[in-house]
């Protein structure tokens, strides 16, 4: 079980992910913005984050550059559906570059569950040290 940061400014998006990562036996808390989750995320303990890239206030990219100043090796799973342009062959690749700035994977919304899921094990696992066993709680 990991104890998971949801921020997104999305509602419907925070109940699709907390009721997957809650059915999945993580425990998870939700932010609505990027302020909140740097706030949240500095006074707990989690170990992985989900981070919206468009979001008002602080966007996605800006809060993950202060969550790495904190925690260089947080893994963070970056998800994105917004387009902010109307021409999307002049749009940049968000998700990408948001990999190549430090995020562990991507997700483009509306995703799968079974990717959703898929991502956290995969950061889960890469993160756990040799011979430990997440699921037992042990680390």
């Amino acid at each position: 079980m990991a104890n998971i940061l949801i921020v997104d400014d999305d509602p419907a998006v925070q109940i699709t992910i907390r009721l997957l990562l809650e059915r999945a036996g993580h425990r998870v808390t939700i932010a609505g913005d990027g302020h909140q989750g740097l706030a949240l995320f500095e006074a707990g303990q989690f170990d992985l984050l989900f981070l919206d890239i468009f979001m008002p206030g602080m966007d996605g990219l800006e809060t993950m550059r202060r969550i790495r100043m904190l925690q260089p090796a947080m893994p963070i799973i970056v998800i994105s559906g917004r387009s902010i342009t109307p021409d999307a062959y002049a749009e940049p690749d968000f998700l990408k570059m948001a990999t190549k700035l430090g995020a562990v994977a991507s997700l483009q919304k509306p995703f799968r569950p079974d990717a959703l899921l898929s991502a956290v094990n995969g950061c889960l696992r890469a993160r756990e040290p040799e011979g430990s066993d997440v699921s037992s709680g042990n680390r």
